[in-house]
């Protein structure tokens, strides 16, 4: 769509339906040509409204551009809940059309009602969506004393939240489930996580209080110990890990391949840092590539990509990344060719190698390219019969590199 056209008007409609709406909405969607939305908004629209009334496609994203341009030339109004920027058919439609081609008139969003129902302030409370998302991506909000206000994605969701506070030792956490929030049918459900049974309807949000009964908590800055990793030794090592990610300095909406992943750690790590960062882990070896999966459930960074396969096909369909670590395999041929002219200018590259191989050529990319070259000794104190001792880990090699460009 260009911006020539009219833009597509979102307009945000509560649970309480056409009464609250207010008078530029209730304007909006009167002067219509024809509105979209699911059958639930459609069906909140007086019937002497004349525009006509257009369900959503089905699957959504693929017919959306179709249905657009089919009404090109008339007055489109799409009804969205509440505020259609917060987890909304909003955020879909701008990234679909452009930001030029659509306009938002929001209502009160159900994360401000459940605030206000809750007395909870913004600056206290974090605001988390599992709606079409993996709930694990709630873990890495954990810990104790958090606010959490979850945008369920449907019924089911308050006792999946519930099981897996308790599974990762917060089960004396309070949950209240607002459903209906706004409308005449509004209802309030209270429980804690070991005991929660109750059935709520499917437009809730879940105001949870995190406490703590015995959890481990794991912090979100890299360093996570080794055993927080399911692994069968090949993993990268907790410090030398902290100093990768340190150099590969993860911002948010930044994608990472992890190439030669192992067990995930470096991309689980990359993801947790923040919940718009992307990683890709990349791993020839199938089993440990399930370990990887389960890794980013356990860990709460359910969306990392896992490819199982061999560098450097693998990567070929890849996006272009902002960052790349390889952990293993740099000496396979074309892997760090492949790594570099795939990363984006201003992108940084991360290799560990522990052989002399690798260091040998690691110290050639070094002189051709620059960058830092540090070899990393880990020593660990451990029992040496009756007395302590250091036990030495095997040294690493890491080069790390800018790669000249703006970015």
């Amino acid at each position: 769509m260009t911006s020539a056209r009219s833009p597509l008007l979102v307009v945000g409609i509560g649970a309480d339906g056409w009464p609250g709406l207010d008078a530029a909405r209730r304007t909006a969607v009167e002067s219509a040509d024809v509105l979209l939305g699911g059958e639930r908004h459609l069906a909140m629209v007086p019937a002497d409204v004349p525009a006509e009334r257009v369900p959503w496609p089905s699957p959504l994203r693929d017919g959306l551009p179709d249905l657009v341009s089919r009404f090109e030339g008339r007055r489109l109004v799409a009804l969205a809940s509440g505020d259609p920027l917060v987890s909304g058919i909003g955020t879909t439609l701008v990234g679909l059309l452009g930001a030029d081609a659509v306009e938002v008139l929001p209502g009160v969003s159900s994360a401000a009602l459940a605030r206000a129902r809750m007395r909870w302030s913004a600056e206290s409370s974090d605001v988390v969506t599992v709606v079409g998302r993996d709930v694990h991506r709630l873990v890495t909000a954990f810990a104790p004393g958090a606010r959490l206000l979850v945008l369920c994605s449907d019924a089911s969701t308050p006792a999946a939240v519930a099981a897996l506070l308790a599974s990762h030792g917060y089960g004396t956490s309070t949950l209240t489930a607002l459903t209906d929030l706004g409308a005449e049918t509004e209802s309030r459900t209270e429980g804690v996580a070991t005991t929660w049974t109750d059935d709520v309807g499917a437009l809730t949000v879940l105001a949870v209080e995190v406490r703590d009964a015995g959890a481990r908590v794991l912090p979100l800055v890299p360093g996570l110990p080794d055993d927080a990793f399911e692994h069968d030794g090949q993993v990268t090592k907790r410090d030398v890990r902290a100093s990768a990610l340190a150099r590969l300095a993860p911002t948010p909406g930044a994608l990472l391949w992890d190439v030669g992943a192992g067990a995930g750690s470096v991309s689980v790590e990359w993801a947790r840092t923040h919940p718009r960062c992307r990683a890709v882990a990349v791993e020839r070896d199938a089993e440990r590539a399930e370990r990887i999966v389960r890794n980013t459930r356990t860990l709460g960074v359910p969306e990392v990509q896992v490819v199982t396969g061999a560098a450097p096909d693998a990567l070929a369909d890849l996006d272009t990344p902002d960052a790349v670590f390889v952990g293993g395999g740099a000496t396979v041929r074309g892997v760090l060719d492949a790594c570099w002219g795939a990363l984006r200018p201003g992108g940084r590259l991360v290799v560990h190698g522990v052989t002399l191989e690798t260091e040998q050529l690691l110290v050639a990319w070094h002189a051709e390219h620059g960058g830092e070259l540090v070899r990393l000794l880990v020593e660990t104190a451990a029992p040496l019969g009756s007395f302590t001792s250091w036990t030495p880990a095997r040294a690493v090699t890491q080069w790390s590199v800018v790669k000249e460009g703006r970015a």
